[in-house]
């Protein structure tokens, strides 16, 4: 039959069954006790010579997670004093210690910082019990250890929750802002707290959303985004979503890679901005071309929102009317009104050469080379059907405002 002063076995919740002399229990306590400044500071000195991360915090948080160490030590003296108890101690270990302090240190670092102090505590065991007594305080070591992990692992998933839900909160206002064209200091500001103050090369798209469930879509949105070296923010309203990319360097390989997590239906990309306090203009225009995207059934998937200038101007969008006003019509006039001519002629003819000509009385050479600069002034080239309807849209346009100059 073992003899109660050596032996030690543990229940199956996982405390220490108490066959341990309960006067050498008490001697050991008493030890501990003692001992537990000491500890901390060795420990402390531990995690400044083998844990770089440590010794570049600020004196604040280091003077924190000593605080924490040295209450993981405390709790451990009463762990050993009653087993039974320890569940409830070892949750309040990290409660010393500020909310902020979870943001200052990681989840791998805390494991870190347990382990060396528990490797500080197991080299003073000589100097803490007795040969008798190692066999269960090894013991109670190893299964506080376990029970401070799981703490640990409490503590860090709680607060991932509250920052998740604080990060979808400020997500929300963010985009809320930019849709309205509102983008002030504040919204910078809850742009900056996302992770967003220094992401440069901007566009947002818009389309429509998924089946399932909104944070489920964000979230495979973002993992995408990531796995491609972008940044997301993206909001789900309805049937529809919006998405703005952000670290955006080819604006069609970007939209191409984020279309597939859009579902069916037409996908518009607003122009690429410098940041987030441009996107507003960006968001703008997408909306806009979704509006006006029915307008275009053949138009590609995802498509530029200044692709779909025309429709969105004839769906009333004031700003696509003056950019198409002023970079097709008055820039003409103001280039050559004979190109505005040439260009009109040549659009009531069908897009024939030789009419155009002859109701020009010019040669079918010079109508040529008339339309060569109509395509380098305005970007457009008269002889694609595409380019063609949108020049004769700028065109109506720009006679219905009777302006000869820019807007």
């Amino acid at each position: 039959m073992p003899s109660q002063h050596a032996t030690a076995g543990t229940r199956p919740g996982g405390t220490i069954v108490g066959h341990v002399n309960s006067r050498r229990r008490a001697a050991t306590v008493r030890r501990l006790e003692r001992a537990t400044g000491d500890l901390a500071t060795a420990a402390s000195v531990r995690m400044d010579a083998e844990l770089p991360w440590y010794a570049a915090m600020s004196a604040g948080d280091r003077s924190w997670v000593n605080l924490v160490a040295q209450a993981g030590i405390a709790a451990f003296v009463q762990w050993v004093r009653d087993p039974d108890a320890a569940n409830a101690i070892t949750a309040d270990v990290f409660a010393t210690a500020p909310r902020e302090l979870v943001r200052a240190v990681s989840l791998q670092q805390t494991v870190e910082l347990v382990r060396t102090t528990i490797a500080v505590v197991e080299e003073h065991l000589a100097n803490l019990v007795g040969d008798d007594d190692r066999v269960w305080f090894r013991e109670a070591i190893l299964l506080y250890s376990r029970e401070i992990a799981f703490a640990a692992a409490q503590v860090y998933a709680r607060a991932a929750e509250s920052r998740g839900a604080w990060d979808a909160r400020l997500e929300s206002l963010v985009l809320d802002a930019l849709l309205r064209g509102e983008v002030d200091d504040a919204v910078l500001s809850r742009g900056a707290a996302l992770g967003w103050g220094n992401v440069t090369g901007v566009c947002v798209m818009a389309g429509s959303a998924p089946q399932g469930d909104p944070d489920a879509i964000s979230e495979s949105i973002k993992r995408v985004a990531r796995h491609n070296r972008l940044d997301a923010l993206t909001r789900v309203q309805g049937t529809g979503m919006i998405l703005v990319a952000g670290n955006v360097k080819d604006e069609a390989a970007a939209a191409k890679v984020l279309a597939t997590q859009f579902a069916a239906g037409p996908i518009v990309v607003g122009r690429r901005v410098e940041g987030l306090h441009e996107a507003a203009l960006s968001a703008q225009e997408a909306m806009s071309g979704l509006r006006a995207a029915r307008g275009w059934p053949d138009a590609p998937r995802p498509v530029s929102a200044d692709d779909l200038l025309p429709e969105r101007a004839l769906a009333g969008d004031e700003a696509a009317t003056h950019r198409l006003v002023d970079g097709a019509y008055a820039s003409l006039v103001a280039e050559d009104p004979t190109l505005l001519e040439t260009l009109s002629c040549y659009l009531e003819r069908a897009g024939s050469l030789e009419g155009a000509a002859r109701d020009l009385f010019v040669h079918p050479n010079t109508v040529r080379y008339r339309l060569r600069r109509v395509a380098d002034v305005t970007g457009y080239t008269p002889t694609m059907p595409r380019d063609a309807w949108t020049l004769q849209v700028a065109m109506t346009l720009g006679r219905l405002h009777g302006r000869d100059v820019p807007l």
